[in-house]
Parts: C-alpha cells; sequence; structure tokens
C-alpha cells in the first residue's frame, strides 16, 4: 500500500513573522487535508525576501513532496511570490485571459475602476496550472516539479479557503491517489482530557489497529476525533460507525454533538426542538453569551435578547434585583444571580434564561471571593438552577471559559416539553 505524500505548508509574509497578523491558514489547512488523509509535517514562515523564499523552497522539496504556499500574491511592491515561483521554476510570466477576465468582473460587479496593479494580478508563470479563484483578483498556481506538487495560493483566508476547496484538494485527491480514510468526531464539554482519556480507555485499547483516537481539547471541554484509516478491506465506514455506540454510551452526559457543531449551536437546536426562546442576564461575560448563541445561523428563531447588567443599578432596575440581596449576599453570590436569571425571563419575556455574575480580572476580588470566582444560574418556569465556578486563567480566558459553562448549564437544564405544552411566562 502507498503511503500518503507528507505536505508542508509555507506562510509568506513580514506581517506574519512580526505577529502583526495571526496564522489562520495553516490551521485550517491542516484540518481539510487531515480529511483526506494527508499530514502536514511542516509549517515555515518566510519574510517578504526572495533569497529567504527560495532558500525555503529548496528545502522543502527535500522533506515534503506537496508544498502549500500562501501569501504574497497581491498587486504591492512587496508582494514577491509570483515572481519569485516564475524564476525558481525558469519560466516567464505571461497574461493568463481567462484570469484576467475574471478580475475584470469582479471590478465591474463592484463598479470600480481597474487598475494597471490590477491587471497584472492576471500574468502567471508559463508553466503553472491556473487555480481559478472566484473571490478575489490573485489566481492560484499549480506546479508539478518532477513529482513534487508545488500550489501558491492567496493569503487572504477566504479567498485560499476557496481555492483549496474547489481545485487543490480535489486535485490532490487525484494526483496521489490518496488511500480512503474516515472520521467520526463527537464533541464533549464539561470534563478534561486525562478524565475523558482514563474513562474510556478499555474502549479505546480495543480499537483495531487501523483506528486511531485523538484528543483535541478546548477551553472547557475535549474534541475527539477517531480515524479509520484504509486496511485493504471493505465497508471502511461502516466498521468506524460500528466502533461509536459504546462510546456514545461512555461519554453519557458529557456528549453534546457529533460532527462539526459547536456547542452555542447544539444548545439552539435543542431550543429549536422544544420550540423555547433563550434570553442572557450578563454581567462578568458582557454580551459574550449573546454573541456566541448569535453567531449561529438561524438564532433569530430562539434567541429573543440580552440584558448586560454590569452595574448594580441596572441588574435592579432592568432585572429586578433586590437591593436587600445586593446588600446582605453580594454582586457575586447565588442569590444575585438567580435573580437575575429569573428577572430575564420576566423582562425580556422569553422561556428560559441564563445568568453571569463573577469577579473576571485581573483586579477586584477578595479573600473571600478572589478573582476567578463566578456564579450562573438558568431559569425556566419550573426551576432555578445555580451553579458556582472557580476559575482563573486571566480576564479573557475566564469569559470564554464562563461562557462555555453557562451554554453547558443550559443544555443540562433544559426541560423536554413540546412548545403546546409551555408554561407561558
Amino acid at each position: 500500500m502507498l503511503l500518503p505524500p507528507d505536505v508542508e505548508i509555507m506562510t509568506i509574509g513580514d506581517e506574519l513573522l512580526y505577529g502583526q497578523v495571526v496564522d489562520t491558514n495553516s490551521a485550517w489547512m491542516g484540518q481539510e487535508l487531515g480529511r483526506i488523509g494527508l499530514r502536514v509535517r511542516q509549517i515555515t514562515s518566510v519574510s517578504d525576501r526572495a533569497d529567504e523564499i527560495v532558500t525555503a523552497l529548496d528545502l522543502a522539496r527535500t522533506r515534503a513532496r506537496v508544498v502549500l504556499i500562501t501569501g504574497g500574491l497581491g498587486p504591492t511592491k512587496d508582494d514577491l511570490t509570483k515572481h519569485v515561483l516564475a524564476r525558481y521554476f525558469h519560466t516567464e510570466l505571461a497574461l493568463h485571459e481567462p484570469s484576467l477576465r475574471d478580475v475584470e468582473q469582479i471590478f465591474a460587479r463592484f463598479n470600480r475602476p481597474m487598475l494597471e496593479v490590477n491587471r497584472q494580478q492576471a500574468f502567471l508563470p508559463k508553466s503553472c496550472t491556473p487555480l481559478r479563484n472566484p473571490v478575489g483578483t490573485a489566481p492560484g498556481m499549480w506546479f508539478d516539479e518532477g513529482g513534487t506538487v508545488f500550489v501558491s495560493m492567496p493569503g487572504v483566508p477566504f479567498e485560499m479557503k476557496r481555492i483549496m476547496q474547489d481545485s487543490v484538494l480535489p486535485r490532490l485527491q487525484e494526483y496521489f491517489q490518496v488511500p480512503p480514510i474516515e472520521h467520526a468526531v463527537l464533541q464533549t464539554v464539561g470534563q478534561g482530557e486525562s478524565f475523558l482519556a482514563a474513562h474510556i480507555a478499555e474502549w479505546e485499547n480495543q480499537l483495531p489497529a487501523n483506528m486511531k483516537l485523538a484528543y483535541l481539547p478546548y477551553l472547557g471541554g475535549v474534541r475527539l476525533r477517531l480515524t479509520a484509516s484504509d486496511d485493504g478491506q471493505p465497508d471502511l465506514r461502516q466498521r468506524l460507525e460500528a466502533q461509536l455506540p459504546p462510546l456514545r454510551a461512555l461519554l453519557g452526559p458529557y456528549l453534546y454533538a457529533e460532527g462539526e457543531v459547536s456547542l452555542a449551536a447544539a444548545v439552539g437546536r435543542m431550543l429549536q426542538e422544544r420550540g423555547l426562546t433563550i434570553g442572557t442576564a450578563e454581567s462578568c461575560t458582557g454580551g459574550y453569551i449573546a454573541h456566541k448563541l448569535t453567531s449561529e445561523a438561524g438564532s433569530s428563531a430562539y434567541f429573543l435578547g440580552s440584558v448586560i447588567a454590569y452595574h448594580n443599578d441596572v441588574k435592579m432596575r432592568q432585572l429586578g434585583v433586590q437591593a436587600e440581596t445586593l446588600a446582605q449576599f453580594g454582586t457575586v453570590s447565588e442569590e444575585t444571580v438567580r435573580q437575575m436569571a429569573e428577572g430575564a425571563r420576566r423582562q425580556l419575556g422569553v422561556d428560559v434564561a441564563v445568568a453571569t455574575s463573577g469577579i473576571a480580572g485581573p483586579g477586584g476580588g477578595s479573600e473571600e471571593k478572589p478573582v476567578g470566582t463566578f456564579w450562573l444560574a438558568y431559569a425556566d418556569a419550573h426551576q432555578t438552577v445555580a451553579r458556582k465556578i472557580s476559575f482563573d486563567r486571566g480576564r479573557q480566558l475566564n469569559i470564554e471559559y464562563v461562557t462555555t459553562q453557562a451554554l453547558n448549564l443550559v443544555r443540562l437544564s433544559l426541560p423536554v416539553v413540546p412548545q403546546s405544552q409551555r408554561t407561558e411566562v
């Protein structure tokens, strides 16, 4: 059985090395390549200097049979990639008429004049196979050099992704006859990697030799990816899926979805299935829960609104938190956050509400309530559930973690009630 080729990703641009731009392209490409059975062995970042780009190309071809390059294809003087590649592959630039038509159509669509530098985008190395870019002015380029494939794409993420999906991934599968590979993804929340690994160790130990489980932790949970590689036997997908029922049973309430589904999307789906609406009352999270919920398409079907009650006056006026409660128990307390959630249900006219109050830091803590002390509450027509969390990894991570825990509290607390039997607020 032929092994799939090694892949190297090369990102070009001083802005990446200076930290002015975060390289999200490599992470995305690595995930997409893994789905078709290709593994990235090296990621290299190179400055906007011709000699350094050439050196990186020479090294890359000693390590990999596929080199994916992003960046340096814009119309400005510091965009050198296309010119360097033309010299590297001993060819010259020539006008590619189909690419020119694409560029012209883009400028016509936005009713903008096309400059000569924009026209130059359609000049490509003669020896390359142009890869159409329907969402930008810089085409991709495919070079086949003695069995090693070099692909150059724009650094703009949405342009790169479109070229990868439309052209590069299908071509790589066909060119290298990549053996079949199957994946199953299970999303978990509420437990860490080490706990899950110990909990499912017996199941994992009995996996067939061609199947491997990967643990991909994130803040508040773990994404599990089961991969089945081709072993020459039929029904690879069916054999992979046969391993899942006992894993689902072991994961129990920690399993919230299968596939590439966010926790916010899973909660939204549950709300829609039950015909319920939700609102948020947020202090320490500052609207981040609402942001997560409304980032999902179709969220208007179940999300009605939010009260960002950062100041105690807002908690009292907008949510009905009692002054006596704040005076006796404090802002960060079970009593306060319960009243916030219950008040959000009334004021927003929603079926369920979730509330947060806490000390995100870096200041504001005390000996009794240090930074990283948080209270969450969930309220519906039948119950109010509160939970305390202690977590301190810096302000931004604290907010993100509490948001995950709040969404999970909603997931675990939602009633199974059909719309026709809902109790009105």
